[in-house]
């Protein structure tokens, strides 16, 4: 009896440095993280004098945070999460795919599910690991990219 008790604890705990060294520890968004981010693209575009929809994603391209200004109309949130979420989950920023777009590349990349390519999509990275996005919409979208650039670096910036 003693010998299927020791065999089962060495099972069960052989079983668990098995589970543990096929995980990993990464980088993640916080709330406190995308507050920052918010917060810096809210600057920019006051600085800028736009109001636009500005939205933080995570790695997944679930809404961490959001923000339309005075005016904004709420659809243009739907089109800043599906920038930021396209930045988020294919680690590129819209504006990329938009300028693939324009190459010619139309059939595989509006296949591409999630795909969003216009620019106003900026991922977040840590450590070289995308940890979220921040879209914006609601002007030009160069404007929009430059809005949501100064969320993204707001988060690569020493605090």
């Amino acid at each position: 009896m003693r010998f299927r008790i020791d065999c089962l604890l060495l099972l069960v705990l052989g079983a668990t440095t098995v589970v543990h060294a096929q995980t990993r520890q990464a980088p993640t968004l916080s709330l406190d993280g995308a507050r920052r981010a918010l917060a810096a693209s809210e600057a920019e575009s006051t600085r800028m004098s736009l109001n636009v929809c500005i939205v933080v994603v995570d790695a997944g391209g679930e809404p961490v945070a959001m923000a339309r200004q005075d005016g904004v109309l709420p659809a243009l949130c739907d089109v800043a999460r599906a920038k930021a979420r396209t930045a988020a989950r294919y680690g590129r920023s819209s504006r990329a795919w938009s300028e693939l777009l324009g190459r010619g590349n139309a059939g595989a990349l509006m296949n591409l599910p999630d795909m969003f390519a216009v620019e106003g999509g900026v991922p977040v990275t840590v450590s070289a690991v995308v940890v979220g996005a921040v879209g914006v919409s609601g002007a030009s979208a160069a404007q929009d990219g430059q809005v949501a650039q100064a969320g993204a670096a707001a988060l690569a910036a020493p605090r």
